[in-house]
């Protein structure tokens, strides 16, 4: 009796512990439906851009192999990866809320399983908002070797990783009405003091170090290095990313371990 109850029960765990590309299409098209999200991912960065980035100075001044109003593009394009990323990985907030968590918990889903689609779903929309704002910044006189910018781009979308991993535990973490809320304005100032808004170079030597320490330090810097190879310590840079990776995520599957035990 009992083997053949584990026999049923092993035929009915799906491959890969439920990742389906039909489910992540599905999240995909939920994600879409958020007019909030996709204004904030898509059009605010862009924005941002064109009222920070195309002084006509920003046009001749140089940097490594661009010019600045390049190194302004691939800033804001990280921003809007950021944005991308935490949003979507803050979207197991409402699904907690709204009982869709509990329900997916009596599918032979995984949770790693579903982690993995939310992660999928926010690196999506990040690659995006990346092109997006690379795409407007090529019309409004962003100037660097094509496979520089294409390689900024890269990297800037890996590394934003580190939000999704983010959104993840905060939407573990705050109820669905708050989480958002919390998560703008943390993410604006994460991006001042990781130098996307404002240069390391013009922070006075206390705010610079302190900038060190913002996971958005990390992204800018490895972002931006094709263009830029002045602009910071790369390997100070990458132990930021890795260390706020391992940090977000460990917090992520910690707070997920907690909500599966609920009943």
């Amino acid at each position: 009796m009992s083997t053949t109850t584990t026999a049923g029960l092993a035929r009915r765990t799906p491959p890969l512990g439920g990742f389906s590309w039909p489910f992540l299409r599905l999240e995909l098209q939920r994600l879409l439906r958020n007019r909030r999200a996709v204004i904030f991912t898509l059009i605010m960065p862009s924005a941002f851009f064109l009222l920070f980035g195309t002084d006509g100075d920003y046009k001749t001044q140089a940097t490594s192999h661009g010019n600045v109003t390049a190194y302004i593009m691939v800033s804001m394009a990280v921003y809007g990866a950021m944005i991308a990323t935490t949003s979507g990985g803050a979207m197991v907030a409402t699904e907690r809320a709204l009982g869709w968590s509990r329900q997916l918990r009596l599918t032979p889903l995984h949770p790693v399983a579903y982690v993995a689609i939310k992660t999928a779903v926010a690196m999506s929309m990040a690659a995006v908002a990346i092109i997006v704002v690379m795409v407007i910044g090529q019309f409004f006189g962003a100037d660097a070797p094509t496979w520089r910018l294409v390689l900024c781009a890269l990297l800037g979308w890996l590394c934003s990783a580190v939000f999704a991993a983010l959104g993840l535990f905060v939407g573990y973490l705050l109820p669905s009405e708050n989480v958002m809320q919390v998560l703008g304005p943390v993410l604006a100032l994460l991006s001042f003091a990781g130098g996307l808004f404002l240069p390391l170079s013009e922070m006075s030597d206390v705010f610079a170090s302190i900038a060190k320490l913002s996971p958005a330090y990390g992204v800018g810097v490895i972002a931006r290095w094709p263009i830029d190879t002045d602009q910071g310590n790369l390997a100070i840079a990458v132990v930021n990313v890795v260390v706020w990776l391992a940090l977000f995520a460990a917090g992520a599957a910690w707070r997920m371990s907690k909500d599966t035990q609920r009943v």
